[in-house]
C-alpha cells in the first residue's frame, strides 16, 4: 500500500473548523425508518448527542466537526434527550405511542468515555430511556471493559453497542490510526455478546488505496469477519472526503469516493449472506459518483433494500449498462 502515514497530530492539523454546537442541544435528532432483526419496518428515534471529542483520531473520520474542546459537562446528555424527545413528540414514559421502541444515543465519540458521557448521568440516561424497548450507544473496543457491565445493570431496555470494524485488510486497518486489533475487536465482540449485549458494527466501503473493485471486495470480506465475531448487524459506511485528511489525499489522486453501482454491489452480496441485517449508509449520497441516467434509481433500490433487507430488482440503464 503506497499511501503516506498520517500520525494524530497531523490528522487534526490537517483539519478544517469545527461546527459550532451547544453542550444543552443535540446536533440533530430524527425519527427514521430501521428494519429490525424480524424483517419488519420500525420507525426508531437517532439523537447525535452533543459531547466531548474521540480521543481516537481515525484518518477517514469527520465525527469530530460536531463536538466539544472539553469534557461534556455533567447533567448535559440528559438535557439534550430530553429536548429531542420533546421536540420528536415521543413521550418517555410511553414512546410506543409514538409508534418507536428503539432509540439510538449516538454522541460522535464513545458513550463509554466518562469525558464523553459522565457517569454521573448514567442513571439519568437510563431513567429517560427505561420504557423503550433497546438503547444503542457507539464505542470503541478499547473502552468497552467492565464499564458496559456496570452501564447495562442501571439499564431496563436491552443494550446494543455499535462498534466501528471498519475494515479487515491488514495494511489499510493500522493505516486508519485508530489503535485497535481484530483480535481485540473479536474478544470485545464476544464479552459483549456472552453478557446479552447485541452488539452492530460499521465498515467502511472503499478505503484509500483500493480499487473501486478491491472497495466492494473487502467491504464484503469485512462483513463475512464481523458476522463469524458474532455480530448482528452491519452498517456499511462509504468513506468520503471533507475532514482534512482525506482531502489532501483526494487531492494527490489516492483517493476517491465509491460509485454508487458500488455501494449496490456491497449491499446485495451483504444481503445474499443471510447472516444478519445489513444497511448502506446514505447520510451523503450526493458525494458518490455513478451514471447520471441511472444513479437515482440505484440509489431508491438502495433505499429499498435497506428497509425490506430483501434484494430489489436490479436497475437495467441503457447507458452504463
Amino acid at each position: 500500500m503506497d499511501l503516506p502515514v498520517f500520525d494524530s497530530g497531523q490528522i487534526v492539523a490537517l483539519r478544517p473548523a469545527k461546527n459550532r454546537v451547544s453542550p444543552d442541544r443535540p446536533y440533530a435528532w430524527m425519527i427514521e425508518p430501521e428494519c429490525d432483526m424480524q424483517g419488519n419496518l420500525q420507525q426508531v428515534v437517532t439523537l447525535f448527542l452533543t459531547g466531548s471529542e474521540c480521543p481516537f483520531r481515525c484518518t477517514m473520520c469527520d465525527l469530530w466537526k460536531n463536538t466539544l474542546d472539553g469534557p461534556t459537562p455533567v447533567g448535559a446528555i440528559p438535557q439534550q434527550i430530553e429536548h429531542a424527545l420533546s421536540d420528536l413528540g415521543v413521550d418517555p414514559e410511553s414512546p410506543q405511542e409514538a409508534g418507536v421502541s428503539t432509540i439510538k444515543l449516538y454522541n460522535s465519540s464513545n458513550f463509554f468515555d466518562k469525558r464523553a458521557v459522565p457517569q454521573e448521568d448514567w442513571q439519568a440516561v437510563c431513567d429517560l430511556t427505561r420504557n423503550f424497548e433497546t438503547v444503542i450507544v457507539e464505542n470503541h473496543p478499547a473502552l468497552s471493559g467492565d464499564v458496559v457491565l456496570d452501564f447495562q445493570g442501571k439499564l431496563a431496555a436491552q443494550l446494543e453497542v455499535a462498534m466501528g470494524l471498519e475494515t479487515i485488510h491488514p495494511d489499510v486497518l493500522p493505516w486508519l490510526n485508530k489503535q485497535m486489533t481484530l483480535e481485540q475487536f473479536y474478544g470485545t465482540v464476544q464479552q459483549l455478546i456472552q453478557h446479552g449485549i447485541r452488539v452492530r458494527t460499521f465498515i467502511l466501503v472503499k478505503p484509500p488505496s483500493l480499487t473501486e473493485s478491491q472497495g466492494v471486495d473487502w467491504a464484503i470480506r469485512s462483513m463475512e469477519y464481523a458476522f463469524d465475531c458474532g455480530v448482528e448487524c452491519c452498517s456499511m459506511v462509504p468513506v468520503r472526503a471533507g475532514n482534512g485528511t482525506m482531502d489532501q489525499l483526494r487531492q494527490d489522486g489516492l483517493f476517491e469516493p465509491p460509485l454508487v453501482v458500488s455501494l449496490e454491489q456491497v449491499l446485495e452480496a451483504g444481503l445474499q449472506l443471510k447472516r444478519g441485517r445489513v444497511f448502506m449508509d446514505l447520510w451523503d449520497r450526493d458525494l458518490f459518483g455513478g451514471c447520471d441516467a441511472c444513479r437515482e434509481q440505484r440509489l431508491e433500490r438502495i433505499e429499498d433494500m435497506n428497509q425490506t433487507q430483501a434484494i430489489s430488482p436490479r436497475v437495467q440503464c441503457d447507458v452504463c449498462d
